[in-house]
């Protein structure tokens, strides 16, 4: 048996207790320890995990930095819509339309319909409900609407 020291503070004086303890047993907590520990940091060696593919419509350059649109697009949305409901200013750069119109599908010219259309496949990707779709239409418009 091997003596491990146990250190007490009482007052102002350090009190040093040895203990008898198994050479077996601080090795199995030892290894127990580190088990939990590695099991702790797995989520952190996990990484990034691939992202979906896909049609991203027209593309090119976007209004905003593709980080800043992938973290707070729907803080941007929910400002614009409140800014054209209350207030009656609209910002094409902003809308939700300008965006249907650049990430639209060339398959099915919608935004909607399959894992490869750009607002469903990520949505489905990260788990979060879409629900700007229940009231507004998820396809571009054409030409022939766009001039009514």
């Amino acid at each position: 048996m091997e003596h491990c020291y146990y250190h007490l503070i009482y007052g102002d004086k350090l009190l040093s207790v040895p203990i008898r303890v198994d050479p077996w047993l601080t090795n199995s907590m030892m290894k127990t320890f580190l088990f939990v520990l590695l099991l702790a940091a797995t989520p952190a060696w996990a990484g990034d995990s691939i992202a979906p593919k896909l049609d991203i419509g027209k593309g090119g350059q976007c209004v905003e930095d593709p980080k800043l649109m992938r973290k707070t697009h729907m803080d941007i949305l929910r400002h614009q819509r409140d800014e054209t409901m209350r207030l009656g200013i609209r910002d094409p750069r902003h809308s939700l339309a300008g965006c249907i119109d650049c990430h639209a599908s060339t398959k099915n010219n919608s935004v909607l319909g399959g894992s490869e259309n750009f607002c469903q496949g990520c949505h489905v990707y990260a788990g979060v409900k879409i629900d700007c779709f229940e009231c507004h239409s998820s396809k571009r418009k054409t030409v022939a609407e766009a001039t009514k």
